[in-house]
């Protein structure tokens, strides 16, 4: 791959045309989602919201090392899921939740 200088990846940028921008009405938006393939009218699908690792071990004041340990798992991994180098799986996310709801419960049923 070719080195490219910061002027010649601005020349490939398009411009932006401000006014054209500012001139769209929620009509011309709607029209867009129709053509799109969308239904403006359909209610939008759940959205599955988890509180992050570090917001949880912030709440429960409890440092990197305490919350792995809590929750069996290496301080690494909590690392890499509070600095987003690794993505939630889905059992992740069931641990984080269920910890966020009932933390004395959920460390209750890790360490037996």
């Amino acid at each position: 791959m070719a080195r490219m200088t910061l002027d010649e990846i601005r020349a490939r940028k398009p411009k932006l045309d401000r006014a054209k921008l500012d001139a769209t009405t929620e009509e011309d938006i709607r029209r867009y989602q129709v053509e799109d393939g969308y239904d403006p009218d359909r209610e939008p699908a759940h959205v599955e919201v988890v509180e992050p690792p570090q917001a949880i071990r912030k709440r429960l004041n409890m440092t990197q090392e305490q919350f792995a340990e809590a929750l069996r798992i290496p301080v690494a991994t909590l690392r890499n899921w509070e600095q987003g180098r690794f993505a939630l799986d889905p059992a992740a996310k069931s641990l984080l939740r269920i910890v966020a709801k009932n933390p004395r419960a959920a460390f209750e049923a890790l360490a037996a």
